[in-house]
């Protein structure tokens, strides 16, 4: 018996949120008595043995050349390969996009319940319920899973990945798989490497047309590199071109849950605020005192973004330079 955590490495880098669903997993496992293995079926020349430092007591690397590329019905059989091999009762996967592709298959091929976007530890002392955030994070729905394999799929940003274990052993494991991808990835354009990726960020900076016009973006992105964080825009900044279409957040676009939400002439329509309303602190600027994102702020200021964004840039360096 175990829990298998699927994870995912990127340019040589284990992915944040591959973290997080190892720290969640190692935890499930402590609670079931069992252990936690790390599944990896693309490393990418990332260092695996460091999610030992999670949680997992190893590190299983699936090989076959078909893996070579993504297609969810091949990850599928190879993850469902896995977890027959190691008798795993619970498998994690972490809510991204493929994440998204491959939790609901992989619960018809194991026969098991599934709860997708899990935002807390299962509670075992009433069986094995799951929590998860619904109606555009506005309720808490709890889900108690009764077959015998589970599959969870975790939130980004759902728990702190916590490293207090050591290296593990990492086991190359050659799979058979038996089925053949049903698509064929010619070209992969990822955002620059040196950029936070919007669904692991702990802190985004967004804005909307308030700002404008493009050439206005400086200010935004000063302030997103003083703090560390992501940058962000609304819908209709990313149609008419202002901002690349991987920074629209909102029910359309990606849906983030950052530690600090900063909107930045954004007015707050629901289909915005579906997509970040989970973030645990958010802070509005906008001139417009009736902006109905202000009912969704933790904290917000009235004032002009030209004259308010760059005063807060300069605070923020102040500070760090302080501390």
């Amino acid at each position: 018996m175990s829990v298998l955590i699927f994870t995912e490495a990127v340019n040589g880098k284990i992915k944040k949120s591959s973290l997080e669903a190892v720290t969640y997993g190692s935890k499930v496992a402590a609670a079931l008595g069992t252990q936690a293995v790390a599944l990896n079926l693309n490393p990418g020349g990332a260092d695996l043995s460091e999610l030992g430092k999670y949680g997992a007591s190893k590190v299983i690397v699936g090989k076959n050349a078909s893996l070579a590329s993504f297609d969810s019905q091949v990850y599928t059989a190879a993850i469902a390969e896995v977890a027959a091999s190691v008798g795993a009762t619970v498998v994690v996967t972490v809510n991204d996009s493929l994440g998204k592709a491959v939790a609901p298959r992989l619960s018809a091929r194991l026969k098991a319940g599934l709860v997708a976007g899990a935002t807390t530890l299962p509670n075992t002392a009433i069986g094995f319920n799951v929590t998860k955030n619904v109606f555009s994070g506005k309720a808490k729905a709890h889900y108690n899973i009764v077959s015998a394999v589970k599959v969870i799929s975790l939130m980004p940003n759902a728990v702190q990945p916590e490293a207090n274990g050591s290296a593990a052993s990492v086991e190359e494991v050659n799979l058979n798989i038996g089925v053949s991808a049903k698509t064929v990835i010619k070209e992969v354009k990822r955002a620059s490497t040196d950029k936070i990726a919007l669904p692991e960020a702990e802190l985004v900076v967004s804005a909307g047309r308030g700002m404008k016009g493009p050439e206005n973006w400086g200010i935004v992105e000063d302030l997103a590199n003083v703090v560390g964080a992501a940058t962000a825009c609304s819908r209709p900044v990313a149609d008419i071109g202002w901002r690349p279409h991987h920074e629209h957040v909102g029910q359309t676009g990606v849906a983030i849950r950052p530690n600090l939400y900063i909107a930045i002439g954004i007015s707050g329509a629901i289909q915005h605020l579906a997509g970040v309303n989970q973030s645990k602190t958010i802070v509005v600027i906008n001139k417009d005192p009736e902006a109905p994102f202000f009912k969704a702020a933790d904290y917000g200021v009235v004032g002009d973004a030209f004259e308010i964004v760059p005063r807060l840039t300069e605070a923020f360096k102040k500070y760090k330079a302080g501390h």
